[in-house]
């Protein structure tokens, strides 16, 4: 089961449902996108919760613009899949909507966004487009 193409899916489908709150289970890859998806403004607020060893999961809190009620997450795709890894190195990493969008990427630095990876000059796998 994709795991990573998963939590995608529920944030997608909470947010054209409009759920101010969603929970998930928790993995280290899942903390990782969450605190980009927060640090990029795509979502208001997360949490971490570890109620017992077996049973952690990730609150997130959506975000929508407060004139329209449209969510702030327009699209979340997932590129990179387990039957077909997609994996670019620095001169060919992807430039969502020509910049106004993020791609996340898992990379020898850790999981970053497109622009951080050229920044730091590090190629990786591609996980997602976000905008």
């Amino acid at each position: 089961m994709d795991v990573i193409g998963d939590f995608l899916t529920r944030i997608r489908n909470a947010s054209m449902a409009r759920h101010k709150v969603l929970e998930v289970p928790s993995s280290n890859m899942r903390k990782a996108i969450t605190k980009i998806l927060y640090e990029q403004g795509y979502i208001l607020n997360y949490k971490f919760e570890e109620p017992d060893a077996t049973h952690r999961t990730i609150k997130i809190a959506l975000k929508y613009n407060p004139s329209t009620k449209q969510p702030v997450i327009k699209s979340i795709q997932r590129v990179s899949r387990p039957g077909l890894r997609k994996y670019v190195n620095v001169d060919d990493i992807p430039r969502v909507l020509n910049g106004l969008g993020i791609a996340i990427m898992s990379t020898s630095h850790g999981v970053i966004t497109d622009k951080e990876a050229r920044r730091q000059n590090v190629g990786g796998e591609v996980i997602c487009y976000v905008y």
